[in-house]
Parts: C-alpha cells; structure tokens; sequence
C-alpha cells in the first residue's frame, strides 16, 4: 500500500485501472467451467454488483465531493455534486442512445440504437460486447477522477476512498464479466472466444482512468476552486 501511495496519481489511477480490468477478466474465466448460469443467479449477482457500485459511488465519489465544497459553496456545498451527478447521467444516456449495442437476455431483432441497414452485419456478440463496454468506459473514468483529486487532497482519507471505489467496482466487474462470457457462449461460440470476448469488453478501463486522472488534474491547475460564498446563501 505504501508503495502505492509513493507512485504518481496518474501510474495510481492506471493501476488501478488494470485492477478493475483484471476483476472482468476472473469473471470472464467462468465460463472455462460453466457453460450456462440460471437466469436467477445471474440476476442476483448483477443485483449485488448495483449495490457495490451505488455503494462505492456514494461514499468514495459523492460525499467528498459535498464535503470538499463545503469551504467555497457553504449551504450550496451540495450543488456541484448534484451537477455532475446529472451531467454525467446526460452524457451515459448520450453514449446509449448513439453507440449500437443489445442488452442481456434480449434478443438481437430487440438491438438499441441500431440503424436498419446494419442489423444484419452486427452479431449478437458484438452487440453484447458493446453493451458492456460503452458502460466500463466511465467506470474507468470514475476510478481516475478519485485518484486525480489526490493531486489537490493527498490526504490517507481521500486515497483510501479512491482505493474503496476501485475495489468496488472491481468486485461488480467479476459477476459483469461472466454476464458477458457466458451469454456469447450460449450464443455458440467457443469457450476461448467467449473469454475474450468477456475480458476485452473492460480494456477500456484503464484508458478511462488515465484519462480521468489527467482531466481532474487540468482542472485543478487551470480552474481552481471558486472563493467562498456567502454563508447566507
């Protein structure tokens, strides 16, 4: 842990980047052991992988962030969070809306966002694959925003949460990655394709949070925090 402290916020943030990735890779592997998952089982632990990420959210990302407002917002100290809370839904819906892709346990003919002419060039694995990935990419960018406000506050607090999101979501990354894998090899295709396929879906992760890091800090250096508001606000 020491040792990690001592690197760069942004060699922190890329490692834990591979981390998180690293987690959809294990989850990937079930399928070398399993060719089907009940339907049930499957749900369950999506629905614990919601509750580490909205837990991880909150507490490593959200309340800092209402609590490093308080010296310049004071009552308000809450708004900016609120802010990018809803930008950062705005900009995942966006993703969602422009990117092809085909939720679990729906069928191909039900694919979002897919033109006319190209429902038949886009597999059901690709689709899947997409599906996975256009919601890792801010995954990765959540982990590298924690560790990128390091630059500002090192404090042990901060970088623990950094640390606790990136272990949350990693833990999510595990079922997530099997929920991939294993649909693609119902789907038909080799175990070893299925794994790939799981695996890469989170490559994207460590990109997100080298970028995140990078982004909070341009910010930091170029747009520092505003002066206090008045307390009667």
């Amino acid at each position: 842990m020491d040792w990690l402290q001592s690197q760069p916020v942004v060699m922190q943030a890329f490692l834990a980047g591979l981390f998180t990735w690293g987690c959809t890779i294990v989850g990937s592997a079930v399928v070398f052991f399993f060719k089907k998952v009940s339907r049930k089982l499957l749900d369950i632990m999506m629905g614990f992988a919601a509750g580490v990420m909205i837990a991880a959210s909150f507490w490593s990302l959200l309340a800092p962030s209402i609590e490093y407002a308080q010296s310049s917002y004071g009552k308000l100290s809450w708004l900016p969070a609120a802010i990018g809370f809803l930008v950062g839904g705005f900009f995942l819906r966006l993703i969602d809306a422009v990117v092809p892709h085909l939720h679990l346990s729906k069928d191909i003919s039900e694919a979002e966002s897919v033109p006319e002419h190209s429902r038949k060039k886009l597999s059901k694995t690709a689709l899947l694959f997409l599906a996975i990935t256009i919601h890792n990419f801010p995954e990765g960018l959540a982990v590298g925003v924690a560790f990128g406000a390091l630059a500002a506050n090192p404090s042990p607090e901060a970088f623990v949460g950094a640390i606790g999101l990136a272990l949350g979501i990693g833990l999510q990354n595990v079922p997530e990655g099997a929920a991939l894998s294993i649909p693609i090899r119902t789907d038909g295709k080799s175990r070893l394709k299925a794994f790939y396929w799981g695996s890469m879906s989170a490559i994207v992760e460590p990109i997100g949070a080298v970028l995140g890091a990078v982004a909070v800090m341009a910010m930091t250096l170029f747009c520092p925090m505003p002066s206090p508001l008045r307390q009667e606000l």
